[in-house]
This record gives structure tokens, C-alpha cells and sequence, in this order.
């Protein structure tokens, strides 16, 4: 369940509280005794409702034609409640309520017969009657088209009136007015409900952050009765030996929440966030339930962006951000890199061209200063619903790059691959451990019907796939990152479009020219320059026997012997 609708069915258990109402071409209310009070300052579109229900009950339940649905009884996150959808044309609207449980628990009774079905309403009966308008507030009256609410108009520059709702009474649900389809309501932004609240960060805790950057770690783990450990050159090691009692690490981290995101922890049992540490600079951070209490884990965020060569990545990788259009994708393992080389990727453009470079993260990590570009930075749950609706957004924003900072689903990746065709260059991270799993995982995200099509799309689009790892240095003093670079040249378009994928380590074998390089030739360049342990590069090699090979090259074979004429040796 997305975390918009959660945050809609607490509304819910407010005092008072009987029903929620979601409907197209107008906003999100809530019924309570003295009408119903408006709960988002935009207009709900079709596309925003069935990506707020998603993956529920709910979107079985939406109906293909014009009806009046039965209220049906279904449980989201163990609320009991009831929904009914009502749709007229392209208009639906979804009415949720409490559900009361039995009063206590009786055998099973026998079957009763289905509710019986009310009478659907003529189209233009579900329409409000005309009425005149206050000329001051016209603009408003053509955004909500319907008549004023039952309870005090918010004054001027407040949230938009709600439309008059129907009250429930008793015997078949009535049909509530919908808003008249010649006349729709503006565009809204992307976000129907979005978390914007402050996160207080304890002293004890930000002393424990500067003690993980001190140590030069790459992660913080907080949980009950287990000591503080840190992550330092891919392996935990402890921080602070003493363990922490349930209650020292919920004084720690239940600070980062607020209202929402607690209620969000009790009912989903995790939640994530960015989070400002006074003097340590921006987390990742985690919170989730487990046996024995709350745990934490914070994911420590550079301070600046870096440059490749602090990095310690080939040249070749900078040259993925002379394409003007296309898609690049940034992949690796959970933890190994790529968020930060996106950074790098990023502040390259940024420095060198006047440019809008448009990034939707998750949440923001690497702040980006003002340089030749003007970057924009949006954080998922804060500043937009959703990746897929941020893009959706982003076109019209007049962008020449567009970062993501996930490619998480297939709305996420169609839009991507949509974005790239049209102009414009994205950037995006996949966690897919080589670039031969990124060009799967991104084709299989789509039925089988559909996967043609993508194969021709993602081939045009695709400019390059950078995957790397993180492998400790052969100095045990830091991590140095190998890199596989895919270019996206005529020859893998055409593998990608007939579905010949097997051939593309002959074509990567072919393609150095083009800057391709393969991940056993990166493995050899490191070891042979003394950076990488050979026993670290034959471990993480696709064809060990060919780099075991490469580094230990047999001996030449002796000269034969020369003869004579009549195959007599020759004397010295």
C-alpha cells in the first residue's frame, strides 16, 4: 500500500470521522459532522487515483463502464472498511468507511443473499445544478464546479471549497454528485498528500555520525541490545562495544519522525527519509521494526559531489555525458557506488554547460551547488508523489537532463524511455549486477505482449549502461571501484532488438574501439597497476580461467632446432 493512501485512511480515525472520499476533478475530502473538510489543495486526476490505490483490494474494484458499484467490505492493513466506486464515463469516484467488527465472535451463519443493487442514476441526474457564481471567486467555482459545502468556506488564498458530497443515510447508498465532463478541473501538481516535517536529530546521535566519518564509514547501524556498528571497506566492525538497550535506540531515532512517518513506522513497520546532521552532513536513513525493539540504519552521504577522478573511474566513463539525448544507466550491487557516480556525473554537466538538470530522488542525498547549471532536486514523498509522477512532470519543465534516481518500475522506465526519445538526456540507477541484467531486468519489467516494442524503443534510446563494483583496494586502506562500460553503438541496438543478447560478450570483446570495456579487463588493468589483489580480481572475474591467464601468461615454446639439408642438425 503506497504511503499517500495510508496517510488518507488515518484521516479516518479522526474524532469524528465517518468517511473519505476520492473522487476525479476534485479534491480529497473528509466527512465530518459539520460537512466535509477538504484534505489535499489539488484536484485528484484518474491516473493519480489508480496509482494511489495500486497494488490494494481497491484496484480489482474499479469499474470498466458506467455503474454504481456495491459497497464491498475489505481490509487495508487490517482497518476494517468498506468501498464503493461509482463511474461515469471517464469520472470515478471511490467512497471508503469503517467497517464495524462484530460485537463478538458466533459460528459461521449461512450464506446470506448479495446486497441489493441501487438503482443507478441518470448521467445528468449525477450532475450538480447549474447555479449562479460569485464573480470574485469565479476562477475557483471552475475549478471545483459544483456548490458550495455545508460548512464554512475557508477564506480567500486557503484551500480550494470541497463540491457539495451527498450525505450518507440509511438504505442504498445514494449517488453523489460528479463534476461535468465538458468542464475539467486544472491540471494539479503531482502530489495528493506529501510528508513535509522537520526531523530533530539528538545530540547522541550526531556524535555517533562523526565518529562513523572519522572512521571513514560508508554506513551507521543502530539496534536494540546490540552494540553501534559501522561499515568500513564493505565489512561491519563495531563502533561502540557496549549494547544499546531497546529504549536508548528508540531515544534515538524516534526523534527523526514526526507525526506521519510514526504513524507510518506503526502500521508498516519501517520507514525511510533523509535527514540533516548538524556537523555530519545528510543521511540516508532507515527506520524499522525487529525482534527486540527498533533499529536504524543511516547511510552516510558524501558532503560534496566528487569527481571521477577522485573516484579512481576511467576517462572513458566521462564521456557519457556528451550524448544531448538518450538513456544511461548507472548499475551495481545494493551499496556499491552508484549514487555517488551519478553525483560525479552530474556535477560534470553541471560545471560545463548553462543547462537545467532536472533529479527526482529518493530521498535527496548529494546537494548539488550552484555552478554553470541550474539544478533542480526533487525528493520522492516530499516534493512529489511518486518517479512516475515527477517524470510525468518533468517534461513540461523545460529540462535538458533528467536524473532518477531508480528505475523501480514499469510507468518509472516507460516514461524514462519516453524522456529519452524526446530530446532529452536521463540518467538513472538500476541495482542489476552487470550490464547484460540491466537490458533484461528493464525488458522483463513489461508483459510479454508489450517486450517487441521495448526491445526496438530501449535499443534506439540506449547510450550507455556503466555498471561497476566496489572491491577492496590490495593496500586494505580503502575500496577501489571496477567499472563495465557498455556503448550503446548500432550493433548492440540491433542484439537488443532480435533478442540476442548471448552475443554481447562477443560484441563487448569487439568493441574496445568504441570504448566498450569488458569487467575482466578492468579486473586486469587494476591488478597489473598494483591496486587490486589478484586472488580479490579472480574472485569477482566472469571468466577466471581467461584473466588467471592474462595475468600469468604462458612462456613462449623453444625454437626448434634448425636442420640440415638431409634433416641433420646444423653445428653451431
Amino acid at each position: 500500500m503506497s504511503v499517500q493512501l495510508f496517510q488518507l485512511l488515518a484521516q479516518l480515525d479522526r474524532p469524528g470521522a465517518t468517511e473519505l472520499v476520492v473522487a476525479t476533478g476534485r479534491q480529497v475530502a473528509l466527512r465530518i459532522p459539520s460537512g466535509y473538510q477538504p484534505l489535499t489543495t489539488a484536484a485528484v486526476t484518474l491516473p493519480q487515483l489508480m496509482h494511489l490505490i495500486r497494488d490494494t483490494q481497491l484496484a480489482a474494484l474499479v469499474p470498466a463502464s458506467e455503474e454504481v458499484g456495491d459497497p464491498v467490505a475489505i481490509d487495508l492493513d487490517g482497518r476494517p472498511l468498506r468501498a464503493q466506486f461509482i463511474r461515469q464515463g471517464s469520472d470515478v469516484l471511490l467512497r471508503i468507511e469503517h467497517r464495524q467488527p462484530p460485537a463478538r465472535p458466533s459460528p459461521p451463519p449461512a450464506r446470506p443473499a448479495p446486497p441489493s443493487r441501487p438503482t443507478p442514476v441518470p448521467p445528468a441526474a449525477l450532475r450538480p445544478p447549474a447555479r449562479p457564481t460569485d464573480p470574485a471567486h469565479d476562477h475557483e467555482a471552475a475549478a471545483a464546479h459544483a456548490t458550495r459545502p455545508r460548512h464554512t468556506t475557508p477564506p480567500h488564498g486557503s484551500a480550494v471549497a470541497v463540491p457539495q458530497i451527498a450525505v450518507r443515510t440509511s438504505g442504498p447508498t445514494p449517488a453523489p454528485p460528479l463534476r461535468d465532463p465538458a468542464r475539467r478541473a486544472p491540471e494539479p501538481a503531482d502530489a495528493l498528500t506529501l510528508i513535509d516535517e522537520p526531523s530533530t536529530v539528538v545530540p547522541a546521535l550526531a556524535g555517533l555520525v562523526a565518529d562513523a566519518r572519522r572512521m571513514g564509514a560508508t554506513d551507521l547501524h543502530l539496534a536494540a541490545n546490540r552494540p553501534v556498528l559501522v561499515r568500513t571497506l564493505g565489512d561491519l566492525v563495531t563502533l561502540d562495544p557496549a549494547p544499546r538497550s531497546a529504549a536508548d535506540v528508540e531515544a534515538l531515532v524516534m526523534p527523526l519522525l514526526g507525526p506521519v512517518r510514526r504513524r507510518q513506522l506503526a502500521e508498516r513497520g519501517y520507514v525511510d527519509l533523509g535527514v540533516d546532521v548538524p556537523g555530519g552532513g545528510r543521511l540516508r536513513t532507515n527506520v524499522s521494526r525487529q525482534q527486540g525493539g527498533l533499529k536504524g540504519a543511516f547511510r552516510l552521504a558524501v558532503a560534496r559531489p566528487p569527481a571521477l577522478a577522485e573516484l579512481g573511474l576511467p576517462a572513458a566513463v566521462a564521456r557519457v555525458t556528451e550524448h544531448h539525448q538518450g538513456l544511461v544507466v548507472i548499475a551495481g550491487p545494493s551499496g556499491h557506488g552508484k549514487t555517488t557516480t551519478l553525483a560525479a556525473l552530474i556535477d560534470l554537466l553541471n560545471r560545463a554547460d548553462p543547462i537545467h538538470i532536472l533529479t527526482i530522488e529518493d530521498p535527496v542525498e548529494i546537494v548539488h551547488p550552484r555552478q554553470a547549471a541550474v539544478v533542480s532536486q526533487r525528493e520522492v514523498g516530499r516534493h512529489t508523489l511518486s518517479f512516475a509522477a515527477a517524470l510525468k512532470a518533468s517534461l513540461r519543465e523545460d529540462p535538458d537532463v533528467i536524473v532518477i534516481g531508480e528505475l523501480r518500475d514499469r510507468e518509472t522506465v516507460e516514461i524514462a524511455l519516453t524522456a529519452a526519445e524526446t530530446g532529452h538526456l536521463v540518467l538513472a540507477t538500476m541495482s542489476t549486477p552487470s550490464a547484460a541484467k540491466t537490458i533484461d531486468r528493464l525488458i522483463d519489467m513489461f508483459p510479454p505482449d508489450e517486450q517487441s516494442q521495448v526491445r526496438a524503443s530501449l535499443g534506439a534510446a540506449l547510450k550507455a549502461i556503466v555498471a561497476q563494483r566496489l572491491l577492496p583496494d590490495a593496500q586494505g586502506t580503502g575500496m577501489v571501484a571496477v567499472v563495465e562500460l557498455l556503448v550503446g553503438v548500432l550493433a548492440l541496438a540491433n542484439l537488443i532488438r532480435d533478442n540476442k543478447l548471448f552475443q554481447l560478450p562477443n560484441l563487448m570483446q569487439r568493441g574496445r574501439a568504441f570504448g566498450m570495456l569488458r569487467l575482466d579487463d578492468s579486473l586486469l588493468e587494476l591488478v597489473r597497476a598494483g591496486r587490486l589483489a589478484e586472488d580479490v580480481a579472480l574472485r569477482a572475474a566472469d571468466n577466471k580461467k581467461e584473466l588467471a591467464a592474462a595475468l600469468h601468461p604462458a612462456p613462449p615454446p623453444p625454437e626448434p632446432a634448425r636442420r640440415g639439408l638431409f634433416g641433420r642438425k646444423e653445428r653451431e
